[in-house]
């Protein structure tokens, strides 16, 4: 009789233990991740990122990007009948209702619906952001003159009205128009970039279109370093010292940028090392993050001046 109610204890246990360790290794759902999003709104593509994340045993969580403004958190992602959604404040948006999704996951796809802030619904396809994370040291090629100091050569707007001028070997915009990108495009690369901007004016260095490094009159307000103020990446990385100039003053950013991976020198001093950027940034050209793409500087804000624009790509 002992014998028999061991085996039946030990079988217990077996089947407890079991139990646990399935537990245990559950696969996490489908929708835990990244994504690079398009939206379909009014017939214009605009650029979105998903971020999705367990919060203790169960609870689903995330950011999200849409096609303006910071990064976004939010509070729980829902799962019900084999779909998701969420709801976000309205940012910058006109209006007060807020931004209602649903979509479902189906592998390294994602689709759904956003009823914006007007109450019109859109639709939006995406796929699993590439990981990005450099695997060797990258060689680096020659230095690229940008900006030849005469005209802007070499580079294109973004469709809108074109403000921008040279002056005395000044790239200006002297007034809010359109962003400013270079013809050519780029994966890994080394930038030296030199700016000045006027007294609570804002702009932007887009690294590959897709990553804003903020430019912006910092000193006045001398806040705490946070990431949506000078040289964060804009929503996401907070430099680790304030290390801004008083407006009207030169100012330079060194930026190293490999797969994910930023690192950002303000005004000679180190302030983001190693970094991973998580995803595209308000303003991106689209989300196409495992492309190429070309250097961006914000001209659709306040008056901006560059100079000594370089860039050394990786081979």
């Amino acid at each position: 009789m002992f014998r028999v109610l061991g085996v039946s204890v030990i079988a217990g246990l077996l089947l407890s233990s079991t139990l646990k360790v399935s537990a245990q290794v559950a696969k996490d759902p489908d929708v835990i991740g990244r994504w690079d999003i398009t939206m379909d709104k009014d017939g214009v593509t605009q650029p979105s990122w998903l971020e999705v994340q367990k919060s203790g045993t169960h609870t689903l969580i995330g950011r999200f990007t849409y096609a303006f403004g910071s990064a976004r958190p939010i509070s729980e992602v829902k799962p019900k009948d084999g779909k998701y959604s969420f709801s976000i404040p309205p940012q910058w948006e006109q209006g007060d209702r807020n931004m209602d999704f649903e979509f479902e996951v189906g592998g390294d796809v994602i689709k759904g619906t956003m009823v914006y802030t007007d109450g019109k619904s859109y639709s939006f396809t995406g796929v699993r952001a590439p990981r990005m994370l450099p695997t060797k040291t990258p060689v680096w090629g020659k230095p690229i003159k940008l900006f030849n100091g005469k005209d802007t050569k070499g580079w294109h707007t973004d469709g809108r009205p074109n403000q921008w001028v040279v002056e005395n070997g000044i790239l200006r915009s002297k007034k809010s128009g359109a962003n400013l990108l270079t013809d050519k495009t780029f994966g890994d690369f080394k930038l030296h970039i030199e700016f000045r901007y006027q007294k609570g004016s804002n702009s932007g260095v887009y690294l590959r279109g897709r990553y804003e490094v903020q430019v912006i009159d910092t000193k006045t307000g001398e806040p705490e370093p946070i990431n949506n103020q000078f040289s964060s990446i804009y929503g996401f990385l907070p430099p680790n010292k304030m290390m801004a100039k008083n407006a009207g003053e030169w100012q330079s950013y060194d930026i190293t940028l490999v797969g994910r991976l930023v690192t950002i020198v303000a005004n000679g001093t180190e302030v983001v090392c190693r970094a991973e950027i998580p995803g595209i940034t308000g303003g991106a050209i689209n989300s196409r993050e495992g492309e190429p793409g070309p250097l961006m500087i914000q001209g659709d804000h306040g008056p901006i001046d560059f100079r000594n624009i370089v860039i050394t790509p990786a081979k």
